[in-house]
């Protein structure tokens, strides 16, 4: 069953007009300037995501930089986006790992998320299931459905832990009712198999249904197949 892979490292920043906009920025980049860390981070936000001042990564990184110096742990967390990815910078996965935990440790659940797929993965550290199980654990907890999501995929496929289909279920569930196109389809595909519950062939054809709704391509072919067959 297939992981979510794909690294979240921006925040939303919510604006209401192109002059608030303007106004936002000039009024971020001086309390940045003076040093105020939350002003560092929107404004390396501003920089990687170029609303209206043209996107410059160098920026982006010098900034987040500059507010993680200061310990701001989405600040670590998005830097540590740009090394993994090399978005900006020439790709380091190691220093990248070092981000992640630094902002892990202080709660940040993006970031808890980010490091348990790096230890899942290999990705600039020795893979680690049990460290990767500890992070999605941690994300999961405040919520984060693609930790629940990923956490189910270790228990389905019995990654570092003793395959417990039943557990993956309940995770799958609980990513699948938060609206993962992902944990939908595989949620079916457990109803339509039988595995950690009992077989609802009606079910499995509802959540397919929903992950097809959400965009998933997986959902839309499975849901297909058993329409098709009229069941």
């Amino acid at each position: 069953m297939r992981h979510i892979k794909a690294i979240a490292i921006g925040l939303a920043m919510y604006v209401v007009s192109i002059t608030v906009l303007a106004d936002f920025f000039s009024e971020t980049k001086i309390k940045a300037e003076e040093g105020n860390a939350a002003a560092q981070f929107n404004l390396g936000l501003f920089y990687a995501q170029g609303k209206e001042i043209g996107q410059d990564f160098d920026k982006a990184r010098y900034w987040y930089q500059k507010a993680a110096d200061q310990g701001l742990a989405a600040a670590q967390n998005n830097l540590g986006g740009l090394y993994d990815h090399g978005i900006g910078v020439a790709q380091d996965q190691s220093k990248a790992v070092g981000l992640y935990t630094q902002a892990a440790e202080q709660g940040d659940a993006q970031a808890q998320y980010n490091l348990a797929l790096m230890y899942e993965q290999g990705y600039g550290v020795a893979q680690d299931y049990s460290k990767a199980k500890y992070w999605y654990e941690q994300s999961a907890e405040q919520g984060i459905a693609e930790s629940l999501y990923n956490l189910g995929v270790i228990y389905y496929n019995g990654y570092g832990v003793d395959q417990d289909y039943a557990k993956a279920f309940e995770l799958y569930q609980q990513a699948a009712e938060k609206g993962l196109p992902d944990a939908q389809n595989n949620l079916a595909l457990m109803y339509f198999e039988g595995q950690g519950v009992a077989q609802d062939v009606t079910k499995a054809k509802a959540w397919f249904k929903k992950s097809c709704d959400s965009g998933d391509g997986l959902g839309c072919g499975n849901y297909r197949i058993i329409d098709e067959a009229g069941l």
